[in-house]
């Protein structure tokens, strides 16, 4: 098996397509990337920006490059001898416009008898045999149908006709009524809805890649990739929704010959992958949470948490209570077709009502810790959650004691479909829901992360890096990726108030005055985004306060917005470019938090290019990159003002301050050529400990020959008197890659191996490489 050393990872579409990604190739070798990394490429609907609306996977799209575009872009990367990983999408495809898909198109035409019924999930006795699709603004609309070309049409939206089913003179209504899909009102999705969707995307129509024969359609073309030589590995959205995602992983691993796979898995904390899984890791966002705790004050937490009770009334946030709360309104409201459904399979003879069945399947759901069981694996954790929705909800006791058995008898489709929807919930419950409502600290609510974890200590960061080292040394590594929902230097920046916990809560009262919002909790979180990402346009925070606001859904929501509280909201961002007050405000904190948010950026990125596994970098982020959630973090950007750039740093020209972002190109482009240069410096970990006044500031390693130093907490740091006498003990004489200055062997002060940047990546001297200079 050929396995990346690091990857790059490239959006394609429309406006950037394979073409386009082949012709960055030379500048993704010289900056020392080992794969390239590429989002969907599959045909997917017209005009998407993402690509997991894939509609058609038996080509690449052909608005991205076709297949000429991947095989340049492969050719490209041959011949810079670097590999490709590509992003899949095996659970579910787009069906916004049927007419793109030919498989949906072919199930609403012809229904129970299309070739492709079975690769969908649909529950046809609830539908009485016909699919429900929920497009109408209401029911009424069936009024206003019409046929045209021999296709049902409701305003843009066109359907196929059954054979035999419109007789001239037929009203479209009863044209309608005699399809094999039911066209109903939007609002009906929540309980009535017959299909599996990705999360509560009606769009996003659920596959059955567990049959055979569906899957070697499904991915016919991806092995075609691998059996030509066009791709080395694989990245696999969303497993948690597959019925069986270790049958899957083996099957796709036979399929393309043993490549390298990694799964979009979220592992909670202490969460192991299963061992069934024939992976080689996740995507990274474990590993995220792992070195952005490292970089935020623990003495932070005491007055973060008062300032949070204060925000709500002065009532301490119960982040259990919450999410279960969050879950349960996703489990009643957004997801309950899926929990009807599940509902629906419990025996006849349980004793159960379906009221009562449906709650019961909720209240386990809210009380699962993780996002799904692989039963056998994780029938403990099944268990667990049932004895806490029994304990939190006694009135479902005998409830829960009779569906246990059924959710853990994998023979029964309950216990599948059960373990399908679980995180389905966890995510829309706790990622898009508890994360925009538990808002102390915005670098603690991202994807894949504990909030109530605050920080992490050195000690127990080596801890974890050791045992990534040992189990998963092939995982990847990440900070930024299409799904985080704030970028990592604006997380890096965020991080600082851990350190001026007092001078926020002042700057964000005097915010709330000038800008008043009637949601504390949620001003906390827009004023950190607005400081995290400044500068930043009026639309790009007006996009992200109205989303985040929604995805709370305490002051208004997506269904049932709430007019007069958004008006509020805007006015607030508004406020930021148009009263001067507000916008001295905003930009006195950024004063304070800068630039110690550009040394825990850089801190950062080191560590997580030289850390145990694979680093990714996500498009972009070698320069400073103060995104926000998505589409905002898909932004278009210069490669050529990059390639200008690292040209420079190449020529021998150094950033003229920590602050530059070329000091960010510096760190990645230096750390991602050592380790794809020199992989025999990385292949161990070892903390390295300071000594000195300021040794816990340091966050320090040796991989094997390489040596990480990062400095942490700088803003303490400084308050403290800096460095002063902290030293490490170097056994060998060192350079920097950084800088190229030489150091040790013996004790080096942290204040000489930082005079330049507050991070040195240094690697043993070698008889052509000593300089004879040592600070």
């Amino acid at each position: 098996m050929r396995t990346p050393v690091s990857t790059y990872r490239l959006q394609i579409r429309k406006g950037f397509t394979l073409f386009d990604a082949a012709e960055t190739v030379p500048y993704l070798r010289s900056l020392g990337v080992d794969w390239v990394y590429l989002s969907p490429v599959l045909t997917a609907e017209q005009g998407s920006d993402h690509g997991y609306d894939v509609t058609d996977p038996s080509a690449v799209d052909p608005e991205r490059g076709g297949p000429e575009g991947l095989a340049a872009l492969s050719q490209a990367a041959r011949g810079a001898g670097m590999g490709v990983l590509i992003d899949i999408v095996p659970n579910h495809v787009g069906v916004a416009t049927p007419v793109q898909n030919p498989w949906w198109w072919s199930l609403l035409k012809e229904g129970r008898q299309s070739r492709y019924a079975e690769a969908f999930d649909v529950d046809w006795d609830l539908g009485g045999g016909r699919i429900r699709l929920p497009i109408l603004g209401s029911d009424d609309d069936l009024d206003q149908l019409e046929i045209k070309d021999g296709e049902l049409r409701y305003y843009d939206h066109r359907f196929p006709l059954a054979e035999g089913s419109y007789t001239e003179g037929d009203s479209p209504r009863e044209v309608h009524d005699r399809q094999h899909y039911e066209l109903m009102g939007w609002r009906r999705a929540d309980n009535e809805l017959n299909y599996r969707r990705f999360f509560a995307v009606n769009t996003l129509a659920g596959v059955r890649v567990e049959i055979p024969a569906v899957f070697d359609e499904a991915h016919h073309e991806v092995v075609r990739w691998f059996r030509e030589g066009l791709a080395d590995g694989l990245r696999i959205d969303h497993p948690d929704g597959l019925a069986d995602p270790g049958g899957y992983l083996k099957r796709l691993r036979e399929a393309t010959g043993g490549a390298y796979l990694l799964i979009e898995k979220i592992l909670e904390p202490g969460e192991q992958l299963p061992a069934s899984f024939d992976c080689e890791g996740t995507t990274g966002y474990d590993a995220l949470a792992d070195v952005d705790r490292v970089f935020v004050d623990p003495r932070g937490q005491e007055p973060l948490d008062r300032l949070d009770a204060s925000l709500r009334g002065g009532e301490p946030a119960d982040y259990e209570d919450m999410i279960r709360g969050t879950k349960r309104r996703i489990t009643d409201g957004i997801l309950h077709s899926e929990i009807l459904r599940l509902a629906r399979l419990v025996p006849g003879d349980a004793g159960l009502s379906a009221d009562a069945a449906a709650d019961a399947i909720a209240e386990v759901i809210a009380a699962f810790p993780v996002y799904r069981t692989y039963l056998p694996e994780g029938a403990e954790v099944l268990k667990e959650a049932c004895e806490l929705a029994a304990r939190r909800r006694p009135e479902l006791d005998q409830a829960i004691q009779v569906l246990q058995p059924l959710l853990l008898d994998t023979d029964l489709e309950i216990a599948r479909r059960f373990q399908q929807t679980s995180g389905m919930v966890m995510a829309k419950g706790v990622e898009d829901t508890a994360f925009f409502r538990f808002n102390r600290l915005g670098t603690l609510t991202e994807v894949g992360a504990d909030p109530t974890e605050f920080s992490v200590q050195p000690d127990e960061f080596h801890s974890r890096m050791a045992r990534r080292q040992a189990e998963l040394p092939l995982s990847m590594t990440t900070l930024s990726t299409h799904d985080t929902k704030r970028s990592e230097d604006t997380r890096a920046r965020i991080s600082v108030i851990s350190e001026v916990a007092g001078e926020w809560e002042g700057a964000l009262g005097r915010l709330r005055e000038l800008a008043p919002l009637p949601d504390g909790p949620l001003s906390a979180l827009l004023w950190q985004a607005v400081a995290g990402a400044w500068p930043a346009s009026r639309e790009r925070l007006q996009y992200y306060a109205l989303k985040a606001a929604r995805e709370a859904g305490n002051s208004t929501n997506w269904t049932d917005p709430d007019p007069a509280f958004e008006e509020k909201l805007a006015a607030a961002v508004d406020a930021v470019f148009d009263n001067p007050a507000v916008r001295a405000e905003v930009e006195a904190l950024v004063e304070l938090l800068e630039p110690h948010g550009a040394s825990n950026s850089l801190a950062a990125k080191l560590v997580q290019l030289t850390m145990p596994g694979v680093p990714d970098v996500y498009q972009g982020t070698e320069f400073w990159d103060r995104s926000l959630t998505d589409p905002d973090n898909r932004r278009p950007f210069s490669f050529d003002d990059r390639r200008a750039a690292l040209e420079r740093l190449d020529a021998g020209g150094l950033p003229p301050s920590f602050t530059d972002q070329a000091a960010k190109l510096l760190v990645t482009s230096r750390a991602l050529r050592l380790r794809r240069d020199r992989p025999e410096l990385f292949t161990g970990y070892r903390p390295v400990q300071a000594h000195g006044a300021a040794a816990g500031h340091l966050l320090a390693f040796d991989r094997g020959g390489a040596v990480t130093l990062a400095t942490r907490l700088p803003h303490g740091l400084a308050r403290s008197g800096g460095w002063r006498d902290t030293a490490v003990e170097l056994h060998t004489a060192m350079t920097d890659e950084l800088t190229g200055t030489g150091f040790g062997p013996g004790a080096v002060e942290i204040a000489d191996i930082f005079r330049t940047f507050p991070v040195a990546l240094l690697v043993p001297q070698t008889a052509d490489t000593q300089t004879g200079g040592e600070s």
